[in-house]
């Protein structure tokens, strides 16, 4: 029988109303014989090895936000790459005319901090007739000058950036509109792939960057680039795909799985942008929920575990709150607050929120989680379903053990159970819980697991609907 034992922990945060000076506190209340031993030290990007792990940085090509205001708060989030769009319109102002100053700064800097770009060639040039705005949805580059001009800028940067950026992705979320067909998708696709490639034959470069899981648009869309004898060009396929509840997107992005099988097995898949509100009903994507701070974190953790676990390249997005124009379209709010750091319509950093802080701890972990054990049995009582889990082994050969409930969104309070879990096929020395969300880590007592047989028993683990880590105390050094 478990203890009575109760301890509370806490952390204070700054709410979403934090502008009028509202101060909440979060507590996670662990009953049983659970032990606090202090909290996990954030790691900085060049203490991780890891460098699949990517953060959005983008709209700075239509100012949107700034990135002198964050710049420092990219190196102790332990996030390796961060995703830029590159910005035609911004940078091409007369024609024929290249002004790459103000990516130069921001691509040096990051450079300079540890990080490594992911360069996104987007949007459109309005300065070219038919070659778009400088809008999400505005639209490809449509007349035969637009287009020779959109391979101008785009061979102008891969050489500029030949030693400094060696990730790219092309179009942003072409399916938004449904008005364009596979074909131009295809055309823009293999036309940007290969001035890049021709610059830089060893460039990466991720294709069509989807805002949907449409299958039926991405085998279409393979199957003309198969056609052209293209498919070597792309190294992944990255798409996007919002859900309310992160796991409900993953029968679908295993589809895409299997239908890039299908047409070329060696591609990999990236999922480039997600990312929760921290208040709900502001507009934008997933924007139709009560978000708080707290399930917006929740929220970020269970995608980018959900991520890692189906093999798929992760990024959060975004790493500021967003200040769009009035107006701009029915897709955008005036300020986007999916960002880890809060800010305003003057696009001040005021401060990390509690998202900031829970990236962190999984970025601090995540060098432990690069061997994914597929073999292994879960049992926890019943209710399997309801729980999310994966098991790995690091480097030393040291095991991690992720669980958390899967079977609803993120919720605004913490709730507890208490599981008793037994995995087959694994083993710890001396396991110690840790909380992902808050960076508490806590000893397991002695008469709380054991071994018998194949099969290590954890007794009354403390789990909920943020992801938890059972991970051996020296692994976590």
């Amino acid at each position: 029988m478990r203890s009575r034992f109760l301890f509370i922990v806490g952390i204070l945060y700054l709410a979403a109303s934090q502008l009028q000076g509202q101060v909440s506190y979060l507590s996670l209340k662990v009953e049983g014989d659970y032990r606090p031993m202090g909290q996990l030290i954030p790691k900085t990007v060049k203490e991780i090895n890891a460098e699949n792990l990517t953060v959005g940085c983008e709209v700075l090509d239509r100012d949107y936000t700034d990135y002198d205001e964050y710049k420092t708060y990219l190196p102790g989030l332990g996030m390796k790459k961060i995703r830029l769009q590159a910005g035609w319109a911004k940078t091409e102002k007369q024609k024929g005319v290249y002004d790459f100053a103000w990516l130069d700064h921001i691509i040096d800097d990051a450079l300079s901090r540890g990080l490594q770009v992911w360069l996104q060639t987007s949007y459109g040039n309005p300065i070219y007739q038919g070659g778009g705005t400088i809008n999400l949805g505005g639209g490809m580059p449509k007349s035969e000058e637009a287009k020779q001009a959109w391979n101008k800028w785009v061979e102008a940067m891969a050489t500029r950036y030949l030693s400094k950026v060696h990730e790219w992705e092309i179009w942003n979320e072409p399916d938004l509109s449904e008005n364009i067909p596979a074909e131009d998708i295809v055309d823009m696709n293999i036309r940007t792939a290969e001035v890049i490639k021709k610059v830089d034959p060893k460039a990466r470069i991720a294709g069509f960057a989807f805002c949907t899981l449409n299958g039926k648009l991405l085998e279409d869309c393979l199957k003309l680039v198969k056609k052209e004898g293209k498919l070597n060009l792309f190294h992944w396929i990255s798409y996007h795909g919002y859900e309310y509840r992160p796991e409900n997107s993953y029968k679908a992005v295993m589809n895409f799985r299997q239908i890039i099988d299908k047409y070329a097995p060696g591609i990999q898949l990236r999922q480039g942008e997600n990312g929760a509100p921290s208040k709900g009903h502001m507009g934008g994507a997933l924007d139709n929920y009560d978000w708080t701070e707290i399930s917006q974190a929740k929220w970020d953790l269970r995608r980018l575990l959900g991520d890692h676990g189906h093999g798929v390249e992760t990024s959060v997005f975004s790493i500021i709150d967003m200040a769009y124009p009035t107006g701009l379209n029915k897709y955008v709010a005036k300020l986007n607050v999916k960002g880890l750091i809060q800010s305003n319509g003057e696009k001040k950093a005021l401060r990390t929120k509690l998202a900031y802080k829970a990236v962190q701890h999984f970025a601090t972990l995540f060098d432990n989680f690069s061997d994914r054990i597929t073999s292994y049995q879960m049992n926890c009582g019943g209710g399997e379903d309801t729980f999310a889990h994966n098991l790995y082994r690091n480097a030393d050969g040291a095991y991690s053990f992720l669980i958390w409930n899967q079977s609803e969104a993120p919720r605004n309070d913490n709730e507890f159970q208490y599981k008793d879990v037994t995995l087959t096929g694994c083993n710890f020395t001396q396991p110690v819980w840790v909380d992902l969300l808050t960076g508490w880590i806590f000893e397991i007592p002695v008469s709380a697991y054991s071994k018998q047989g194949n099969n290590f028993i954890l007794r009354g683990v403390p789990v909920y609907d943020s992801p938890i880590v059972i991970i051996e105390k020296n692994a976590l050094n």
